[in-house]
């Protein structure tokens, strides 16, 4: 069963970032499918890493746009860019240090519910700026 759907409605009106948006849940089903088959740590670690280095993709284009546009809350934006990675990161160094199977389910619900907060929210606000500024 796939928990992160991306539907219509989340939308940013930016080709691209709604492609990056719908690889990241993707993704992150399939961390979930990983923990749920309970694979190793290893296998769960690269999983993890695919994952976090597409996030990091995804959050340095959006930050591009937010530059290139002049995009006035581009700072809060990304200080919850920040926030995410340093939470995934506290997360992982748990993991890392031992705490397998209750930190996995931790941490996969902390990035559906932060993929879909962040999206229906913070990404939301700067749809209809980027498309002024004529990127679609």
């Amino acid at each position: 069963m796939l928990t992160m759907v991306w539907t219509k409605d989340m939308s940013v009106n930016v080709a691209v970032l709604d492609d990056d948006h719908k690889k990241v849940f993707d993704m992150i089903n399939e961390l979930e499918e990983v923990i749920m088959a309970g694979h190793s740590r290893e296998v769960l670690d690269k999983t993890l890493d695919r994952l976090m280095d597409y996030t990091m993709i995804h959050l340095k284009r959006e930050e591009e746009y937010f530059a290139r546009t002049g995009y006035l809350d581009a700072v809060p934006h990304m200080k919850e860019h920040e926030r995410m990675v340093k939470r995934v990161e506290n997360l992982r160094g748990r993991f890392k240090d031992g705490s397998t199977a209750q930190l996995s389910l931790e941490l996969r619900s902390f990035l559906q519910n932060w993929w879909i907060a962040h999206i229906q929210g913070f990404d939301k606000l700067y749809v209809a700026f980027l498309n002024a500024n004529g990127i679609f």
